[in-house]
């Protein structure tokens, strides 16, 4: 069940250098936007402004009193020998990726099960990432790992020069603990992906030049790379558009790893692929839904995943189902095997992600977003499910499986309670393993969930962490935050730092389940986007707006926080309706919606928003993008909004391009980037702890100080 989701892939979508600087179909240019010049990441103009825009943000911020305070507070929670180490299982031990105070680039190590289990674990180290920086003169960030089943033995390991989502490769024997001497390199920094065929040949999607980037600039063909030769000449396997998102090829595989059949597929949108089976010598299109996906094999059953209603055979299976065929009857007949349902979900239900142990397939489910997880086996011909014994009212997800047996791992958490990790052997059920420890005392802090009435009269469900007895006078400094895209939830899970640095000191936190999200399944994602977005935007001032009915809050008190697509929510927000909030802290965001095509590989998600080169579509984009929507003569909730210089997802311009124009207005405003780390924060903790510091003083500054932030 390793076969990467379009979901999946949204943690994965990545922006580099613009495609063009000029006007297009209706699409600014220099001659509209004067600061089109600072979506080059590294020139040296934009740079030097990103320097000064940082020593302006440091100079007030950490002069404030509170500020090493709390960065402090943030690394003793980062940095703490006792978190839970969260592994993954393999045949020779269970691995775990390590970063602490003296190995802040990392540690692959791997232990026993035994050991594991113990409260002194003894760790090996196989991998000592800050070695191998220190070594080769790189900024190396740690992507994880590729390996061979089923021994696992022999891995391509995936590295980024300062965080970025772009990669080299390079073979690595996790027995010997070296990179292997004359083996597998791809040593040019790309997205795309690797599969195992055999310990001699490779499945490579990636930039290979000219004529393989689709215009989102991901890869769109696959090689064949055998060992010993040279990749340049390493036959094309499949090749998808240079008008799809993405394209390539694959393996399906069992959890013994045999390979059962070669597959591809071409992502016509984000949210939509064309799936092939190679098949008599020639790529077969598989008859399913474009919003459909192959969910691995489990008891001789191959599993199909399902975002839409899908007719086949004489039956409906609604979208959101797990459906199954025999997987000899498909090997012979792909387009003509007989499907069973497996799974369909009941009402705000949806599932969240399937695993599978060597016996075992396990959903785990949202049901009104609480968790729960699923065992299905199939015995006599027919699916039987049993739910899994776990705590109720929580987020629960599995942290680990064993191909090899039925071992499994679930973690369960909430907003108030340390993240516990349960274990089982598949014989009886599970057990607590290991507890994170309280980074905050919760005692005198309380969980409620209530709901929103939006613009159009849909409910929108919210989760308020708040100090017990909270006088409902609205003078609660308030963080409310979310996502609202791309059918991602956002799920309760512990505060940590934000329950240590603002929790506890007086401040409460909302999280909203907006539609856009994955929270109650693809139809609450679906009816949020394109010409639709709108409703994410209206949910969330929906939500702001009920907070201060409720007397929790007043606008005077009241910040909002997101990053990525959460960025954009946050901007639309502020510029919508700025007299709403007082506080915005725009991160890594997506900001100028008229150009997001251009920067890079922004054309990836035309999907969710709509084309601006469209006259139609361009209508929808305008009438909320947050950098067209900053205009003279209204007064913003001084928004703070960072980036990363390495963020090749997102790309700081959007960022950059808000805080400029901000200046321009005369507006107040701050702005920090942060020269590594990329989109996905692979930062060391010291840095981390001084962005978190750097947020929570703006807040307290703007939330909750008298002087309403100096």
């Amino acid at each position: 069940m390793k076969r990467v989701s379009t979901l999946a892939m949204a943690a994965v979508m990545t922006i580099a250098a613009p495609n063009s600087l000029a006007a297009q179909d209706g699409v600014p240019g220099p001659d509209e936007d004067p600061y089109i010049w600072l979506e080059e990441a590294r020139s040296d103009r934009a740079l030097d402004w990103v320097r000064s825009e940082n020593d302006r943000t440091l100079a007030h911020m950490e002069a404030d009193p509170r500020f090493e305070q709390l960065k402090n507070e943030a690394l003793a929670i980062y940095d703490s020998e006792d978190r839970i180490p969260f592994v993954s299982i393999r045949p020779d031990g269970l691995y775990n990726f390590w970063q602490d105070k003296a190995n802040p680039k990392g540690l692959l190590r791997r232990t026993t099960l035994e050991s594991y289990q113990s409260d002194d674990i003894a760790w090996e180290t196989v991998l000592d990432v800050d070695a191998l920086a220190a070594a080769e003169g790189k900024e190396w960030v740690y992507k994880g790992s590729t390996c061979l089943p089923p021994d696992q033995r022999m891995c391509m390991i995936a590295l980024s020069d300062g965080g970025k989502d772009a990669t080299i490769m390079r073979e690595f024997d996790t027995a010997t603990k070296q990179f292997v001497d004359g083996g597998f390199v791809l040593d040019s920094e790309s997205q795309g992906s690797v599969q195992w065929l055999d310990k001699d040949t490779l499945l490579v999607s990636r930039d290979f030049g000219e004529g393989t980037l689709t215009d989102s600039e991901y890869p769109f063909t696959t090689r064949m790379w055998k060992r010993g030769t040279y990749i340049a000449d390493a036959p094309e396997i499949f090749r998808g558009e240079s008008s799809d998102v993405w394209s390539g090829a694959g393996l399906l595989r069992d959890n013994k790893g045999v390979v059962h059949a070669r597959t591809a597929f071409r992502g016509v949108s984000f949210h939509e692929s064309i799936n092939y089976v190679w098949h008599d010598g020639e790529w077969l299109e598989l008859d399913m839904p474009k919003k459909a996906n192959l969910a691995g094999i489990i008891d001789g059953q191959l599993l199909y995943s399902t975002d839409v209603d899908w007719e086949v055979g004489g039956q409906t299976f609604p979208a959101d189902a797990l459906v199954s065929v025999d997987l000899e009857e498909w090997k012979r007949d792909p387009n003509g095997a007989k499907k069973t349902l497996v799974w369909a979900p009941a009402e705000r239900q949806t599932k969240q992600g399937i695993s599978s142990t060597a016996n075992s397939a396990f959903i785990t489910i949202l049901d009104n977003v609480v968790g729960k997880v699923l065992k299905f086996d199939f015995e006599g011909g027919k699916w039987v499910s049993t739910e899994v014994a776990l705590p109720d009212n929580a987020t629960v997800g599995v942290a680990a499986a064993s191909d090899e047996s039925d071992q499994i791992m679930f973690s369960v958490t909430d907003f108030l309670s340390p993240t516990t990790l349960y274990y089982t052997d598949g014989s009886g059920d599970p057990a607590v393993l290991k507890t994170s420890p309280a980074y905050f005392d919760a005692m005198g802090m309380e969980v409620e969930q209530h709901e929103a009435t939006s613009k159009d009269g849909t409910k929108i469900p919210y989760f308020i962490v708040k100090p017990k007895g909270m006088t409902l006078d609205g003078s609660t400094a308030t963080l409310l935050t979310g996502y609202g895209g791309f059918q991602v939830p956002r799920l309760p899970s512990y505060l940590g730092t934000t329950g240590k640095l603002w929790v506890e000191k007086g401040g409460a936190y909302v999280l909203a389940n907006m539609r856009g999200g994955g929270e109650f399944g693809p139809m609450w994602h679906q009816s949020a986007i394109r010409e639709n977005k709108q409703r994410t935007w209206d949910d969330f001032i929906a939500v702001a707006e009920d907070l201060v009915k409720r007397g929790f809050t007043t606008p005077d008190h009241l910040g909002i926080q997101g990053g990525s697509q959460g960025g954009l929510l946050v901007g639309t927000a502020f510029t919508q309706r700025p007299d709403l909030f007082d506080a915005a802290i725009v991160q890594i965001p997506l900001f100028d919606m008229l150009r997001y095509h251009l920067i890079g590989r922004g054309a990836s998600w035309i999907g969710e928003y709509g084309d601006p080169r469209i006259p139609e579509q361009r209508a929808w984009i305008e009438g909320y993008s947050p950098y067209q929507k900053i205009v003279e003569g209204v007064d913003y909730p001084a928004p703070f909004l960072w980036a990363s210089t390495a963020d090749d997802r997102t790309h700081p311009a959007h960022a950059r391009k808000g805080a400029a124009k901000l200046k321009e207005l005369g507006q107040d405003y701050w702005y920090f980037e942060d020269m590594t780390g990329g989109h996905s924060g692979g930062v060391d903790n010291e840095q981390r702890a001084k962005l978190q510091a750097l947020q929570m003083v703006y807040l307290m500054q703007r939330l909750m100080d008298d002087n309403n932030g100096g």
